[in-house]
């Protein structure tokens, strides 16, 4: 501590500096010390032997061999312009040993040295052959390895944490519509092609059919002995199909506003069905565990997908393979193989029910809602994308619209608004219960855009349909995004 000189560098030490050079040579460099060598001294020197810095022997690695690299200088050339060519005025400038050498450093190794110089497998191999990305590296480095010859450069960067983008900017929906008529808890909701009506499901055992642009009743339709807890209208023929808690799945023709078909086969409450878009194919799930594949004009059962443990709580069919997402209260989710009638894949990362499942309109990508939060998958294979945590409650429904609009429904009547690509929270909404109503009924069962997707209708514990819009007064400057570029922590599972 007391010594003048204690700031200091130790004086280089010009021998054991010496000495440290050629071990780093011969660890770093030994296996390309070959390369440089010229054909012609070769052939002058024969198979030579050297002696390194260690006093050990060394033949050249080529001895044999024709040589994989030769370091030759430039080509002939005269002294000056208008000079003839001759042998006595040709200039050629060869390489110096030093320059010779970092050229032969600086080449790519063939694979043939990068084979005899293995002896065997790294754990990155060994992942890269299992088909999984790499985990030997530690996280937030990035590990740049320069192959020469066979040897492994590591240089240790540090890699930037990743930021979450700028979310993109949608106006905040507002309630303008709340529709009083059902008896019960309005259960399931869905709007017809056309857009000139939509149709809900209520614990009161009723279907009831609604004016989308006055919200007045037009239809009532009975024959359910249950809770009614899906609907769908069909955009290929003029059916309704509803599914409920009586074990029931019925086709209504709209025409004469009658059940035209049942559909038996579930051994339990149904709770949800969907429509296949270009085939006459009907979807439904149950509490008995399994999804059933039905056709639609004859009501024969074409499948019963089995596989999950406990009630399945959602279906959604697409056209695109994979056909059918299963989403059940055994935590999984299932993508089916149609024709097969067999599980593809099984998405086991949520802890808690899965009761939401819902597609992208335009990317080919879905999302799925449990109480332990949303997460965003891609298709065809399941891959995780991302988290969307914060709705703290147990989600029941989940609609998307083209705009990047995600909304969230839950058991205790709130309803979160998410930027689909970033998974920013846009808006929370939590509407007053229906005067007349306890406090508890605040719940939201199902929600759904209209055609045009300037409309969003949610149906609710209180009896209700609540309808929303965007506020067209809304602007960047009135409504900005309270966001920060914060570190992103995604949990992976």
């Amino acid at each position: 501590m007391f010594v003048a000189d204690n700031a200091k560098p130790v004086q280089l030490d010009e021998e054991s500096h010496k000495l440290k050079m050629a071990v780093k040579l011969h660890t770093e460099y030994g296996p390309v010390l070959h390369m440089p060598i010229l054909k012609e001294n070769l052939r002058e020197k024969g198979a030579q032997s050297t002696v390194d810095a260690f006093g050990h022997k060394q033949y050249p690695a080529n001895q044999g061999q024709e040589l994989e690299y030769l370091v030759t200088g430039t080509h002939p050339y005269p002294p000056g312009p208008g000079v003839a060519l001759t042998a006595d005025t040709k200039i050629q400038r060869m390489p110096s040993e030093s320059a010779a050498q970092s050229l032969a450093v600086a080449l790519p190794p063939s694979q043939s040295r990068i084979d005899a110089n293995r002896t065997s497998a790294g754990v990155g191999d060994i992942y890269r052959h299992a088909g999984l990305p790499e985990r030997s590296q530690p996280p937030g480095l990035a590990m740049a390895m320069m192959e020469a010859g066979g040897t492994k450069n590591a240089a240790v960067m540090a890699k930037k944490a990743p930021t979450m983008p700028k979310p993109q900017w949608h106006p905040p929906w507002k309630l303008y519509r709340v529709i009083s008529g059902h008896l019960g808890w309005v259960r399931c909701i869905a709007v017809e092609p056309g857009n000139q009506w939509f149709v809900t499901g209520s614990a009161d055992r009723t279907i009831k059919i609604w004016d989308l642009a006055s919200g007045k009743l037009k239809l009532s339709l009975t024959g359910h002995i249950s809770t009614v807890r899906g609907v769908i209208v069909s955009a290929r023929s003029p059916y309704l199909f509803s599914c409920g808690e009586d074990k029931q799945v019925k086709c209504w023709d709209l025409e004469y506003n009658k059940v035209i078909r049942h559909y038996h086969g579930h051994l339990s409450a149904v709770y949800g069905l969907d429509l296949h878009p270009t085939i006459d194919v009907l979807v439904t799930c149950s509490r008995d565990s399994t999804a059933r594949i039905w056709d639609v004009r004859t009501k024969a059962s074409v499948h019963t997908l089995a596989g999950h443990t406990n009630a399945v709580a959602t279906v959604k069919c697409q056209a695109a393979e994979p056909q059918i997402i299963t989403g059940s209260h055994d935590t999984t989710i299932r993508l089916w193989d149609l024709v097969a009638g067999k599980t593809r894949v099984t998405l086991t990362n949520h802890k808690k029910s899965v009761r939401a499942v819902v597609l992208h309109p335009r990317h080919y990508t879905f999302a799925s809602g449990s109480p332990d939060n949303i997460k965003q998958w891609k298709f065809p294979d399941g891959n995780f994308i991302q988290n969307l945590s914060g709705h703290n409650a147990i989600i029941n429904t989940l609609a998307v619209n083209s705009d990047g609009v995600l909304v969230s429904g839950a058991d205790n009547g709130t309803m979160h608004l998410w930027d689909w690509r970033t998974g920013y929270n846009f808006q929370r909404v939590h509407a007053a219960v229906q005067p007349g109503s306890l406090d508890s009924e605040s719940g939201i069962f199902a929600c759904a855009f209209d055609q045009s997707e300037s409309r969003l209708l949610t149906a609710e514990a209180d009896k209700t349909i609540k309808v929303y819009r965007e506020d067209d007064s809304a602007t960047e400057e009135t409504h900005p995004v309270s966001w920060k570029p914060e570190i992103i922590k995604r949990k992976r599972f």
